[in-house]
C-alpha cells in the first residue's frame, strides 16, 4: 500500500466521521474536516492538533447546497495538496413517510437524497478522477447494512451507496485506486439521537462502537476489500440478508418496520 499524507473526511466532526478523523491523526494523517457547522469544525481541529499533533484543515460546507459540494469538489483536485484518502460520512437519519401527500416530507427526503446521493457520486467521482491521475488512492463511502433489507428511504438510499461504491470500484480496478463501501449495523453515536431513533428495542450485543467499526474498515481496506461489513454478527446477519428469498427478506422488513413504529 502507498504512504498516504491526507485525508479529506466529510461529516468529521461526530460518529463514525469523528472516529475515522482519529484513526488517520493516530496515523500521523494530515486531514481536511469537511462539515457545516464551523465553530464545531474548530473545536474538532483544536482537539485533534492537540492531540496528535497533525496539520487540520477545516472546509465548512453543506453538502445539500450546490455550492458547498462545489468547494469539496475543488479540494479534492488539488494537486498541490493533495487527498490520498476520501471518507464520504455526511448524512443523517430520514423518518419521514414515503406514502405521504405532505410537501415537507418529500422536501425532508429531497435534502436526504441531496446529501446521500448527488453528493456522494459528484465527490467520490471527483476524487476517483483526481486519485487515478495520479496512480494511488483509497475511497470509502458509509454506507449501511440496512440497505440489505426494504424498510424506508433510507435503506433505499443506502441499497444505492452500496451498490454505486462497488461499480465505482469496479471501474477503478488496476488504476491503483480503490473504492470500499462501509456498511455498519447498530453504532452508537448521536447520530440516532439527531433522527430521533431511539433504538431501545435493538439488543445490546448487536450495538457497536465507532471506533471499532472505523478500524475493521480500515483493515478490509488494506486487503482490496470493496465491502466492509465489520462485526461477525453483521457479517453473519448480511450473508442470510443476500442470500435468503426475498419473500422473507420482505417479511423482516416488515417485523423491523412495525418494531421502529412502536418505539415512536
Amino acid at each position: 500500500m502507498a504512504v498516504m499524507h491526507t485525508a479529506l473526511i466529510t461529516g468529521g466532526t461526530s460518529g463514525i466521521g469523528a472516529a475515522f478523523a482519529r484513526a488517520f491523526a493516530r496515523r500521523k494523517m494530515d486531514l481536511v474536516l469537511v462539515a457545516r457547522n464551523a465553530q464545531r469544525l474548530e473545536e474538532s481541529a483544536s482537539e485533534l492538533r492537540n492531540k496528535y499533533g497533525v496539520r487540520v484543515e477545516c472546509l465548512a460546507a453543506d453538502l445539500g447546497d450546490d455550492a458547498g459540494v462545489q468547494a469539496v469538489a475543488q479540494r479534492l483536485l488539488d494537486n498541490t495538496d493533495p487527498v490520498d484518502f476520501f471518507v464520504a460520512n455526511a448524512g443523517f437519519s430520514t423518518r419521514f413517510p414515503i406514502i405521504s401527500a405532505d410537501e415537507a416530507d418529500y422536501a425532508n427526503h429531497d435534502a436526504a437524497i441531496d446529501v446521500m446521493v448527488r453528493a456522494v457520486y459528484r465527490l467520490c467521482g471527483t476524487a476517483a478522477y483526481a486519485m487515478r491521475e495520479r496512480g494511488h488512492g483509497w475511497i470509502v463511502t458509509t454506507s449501511s447494512v440496512s440497505g440489505l433489507v426494504s424498510q424506508n428511504n433510507y435503506s433505499a438510499i443506502k441499497a444505492w451507496a452500496t451498490n454505486y461504491t462497488e461499480s465505482l470500484n469496479v471501474q477503478l480496478r488496476g488504476s491503483g485506486v480503490q473504492a470500499t463501501a462501509l456498511c455498519p449495523g447498530w453504532v452508537r453515536t448521536e447520530f440516532h439521537q439527531r433522527g430521533g431513533v431511539k433504538g431501545t428495542s435493538i439488543p445490546g450485543p448487536l450495538w457497536m462502537e465507532a471506533d471499532r467499526v472505523v478500524e475493521d474498515c480500515l483493515a478490509d481496506v488494506a486487503r482490496g476489500r470493496a465491502l466492509s461489513i465489520p462485526g461477525k454478527r453483521y457479517r453473519f446477519l448480511a450473508f442470510w440478508l443476500r442470500h435468503l428469498p426475498r419473500s422473507a427478506v420482505y417479511r423482516i422488513s416488515a417485523a423491523l418496520t412495525s418494531r421502529r413504529a412502536k418505539e415512536d
